[in-house]
């Protein structure tokens, strides 16, 4: 595909596939993804890299249409004066426009010992150097999964069922991001896997050793491998490009995506944070930001005013292990409701939600692959 208008798309996950596989049909458009991975990741499947039962990647060459050119580098900052955006390993690639989906990792606890010994399951990298740890420890050792969010009882979940002797430290409420009625049959699998569960007053962790988990209350809880599952960080690329970010460093925007300093920039996954809207980091959220930066990107392409993005959401679904887990359905706003599955069945749909997601990437790169033959100038690069 040879085009006039340039389109670097930064991040390589859910939104910035969605993006550029959107933008790559548009004739007239050259789309470049930037990705530190030459893999694409599928995050949503991260816990269960851990026990082997998925290797949570796909080829970039099965979810990315074959018109949009791939560099595998890191890019280390936007010159939004100039339109481009500055390599790791490589020279500058200039732009028009920008979409901005660098996704999110782990955040930084703040807690004592926590950097040092414990361990995340929020990248790829995380996980594979995580699930070795785990397996170079005895099978009896205690293993304590810190956060009860979606990410902490898939973990605590898949581990347990494995055979490991898992302690779930809530730090508060079990479960906060599900309905009261969604808890107990999550709380019910949990503790048939034989997950020890610590919730309540005195539950945040103060402390992180070697082989210990201290608590507010005192207690200390044995922990041969400690994993921490609570909160997530935006890298900091968009605040050292001189662009405004919100608190947790996603970058700021209008409602139509659009950073709120430079309309050639737009947001896209978990790294964009509309004002006024705050909405939840997700797979569920990235995937329809990512098709909404790249119609305000075509709209604006076509001399037309973009239209603010609409989101909806309809739920989460949580794999409690291989054959169960919960569904908690929600309304449109996010705002989860009293309606649950679980069981076999809630895992199956867990199983059909990440299915499908991955099926919608393919058939978007499809629509994105031109029959005609592509010209040097579209070739994929690998940049180290």
């Amino acid at each position: 595909m040879s085009g006039n208008v340039r389109v670097v798309v930064v991040g390589g996950g859910y939104g910035g596939v969605s993006a550029a596989n959107r933008l790559a049909r548009r004739d007239g458009v050259a789309v470049t993804l930037i990705n530190r991975r030459a893999d694409f990741v599928e995050r949503i499947r991260l816990h269960q890299l851990l026990t082997g039962s998925d290797d949570a990647v796909a080829s970039y060459d099965e979810v990315l249409g074959g018109d949009v050119r791939l560099v595998v580098d890191e890019v280390t900052r936007i010159d939004v004066q100039e339109h481009r955006v500055l390599l790791a390993g490589g020279g500058p690639v200039a732009y028009d426009y920008l979409v901005y989906a660098v996704g999110s990792g782990a955040s930084d606890p703040g807690v004592p010992g926590a950097s040092e010994f414990a361990h995340s399951v929020s990248d790829l990298e995380a996980a594979r150097r995580l699930r070795s740890v785990l397996a170079a420890a005895p099978t009896q050792a205690p293993v304590t999964v810190v956060g009860s969010g979606p990410t902490g009882l898939e973990t605590a979940a898949e581990l347990a069922e494995e055979g490991h002797r898992v302690t779930l430290v809530c730090g508060g409420v079990f479960g906060p991001s599900l309905h009261a009625r969604g808890r107990r049959p999550a709380a019910r699998r949990l503790a048939a896997l034989g997950v020890t569960v610590l919730e309540g007053r005195g539950t945040r962790v103060t402390e992180v050793t070697a082989d210990a988990v201290r608590l507010e209350d005192g207690r200390d809880v044995p922990s041969t491998v400690t994993i921490w599952t609570a909160g997530f960080r935006i890298p900091d690329l968009a605040a050292r490009s001189g662009l405004r970010t919100d608190p947790e460093g996603r970058l700021l925007t209008d409602a139509t995506l659009t950073s709120v300093d430079d309309v050639h920039v737009v947001a896209a996954g978990d790294a964009a944070a509309i004002a006024g809207r705050p909405f939840r980091m997700s797979c569920q959220a990235a995937v329809q930001l990512g098709p909404g930066a790249a119609t305000t990107i075509l709209r604006r392409i076509a001399g037309k005013s973009p239209s603010p993005v609409r989101m909806l959401f309809a739920g989460q679904c949580l794999s409690l292990g291989r054959t169960e887990g919960v569904t908690q359905f929600s309304y449109p706003d996010d705002r989860v409701n009293a309606l649950h599955v679980s069981g076999r069945p809630g895992a199956g749909i867990k199983e059909i939600a990440c299915r499908f997601t991955l099926r919608q990437l393919v058939t978007g790169a499809r629509r994105a692959t031109s029959s005609a033959p592509r010209g040097p100038g579209a070739d994929r690069v690998t940049t180290l």
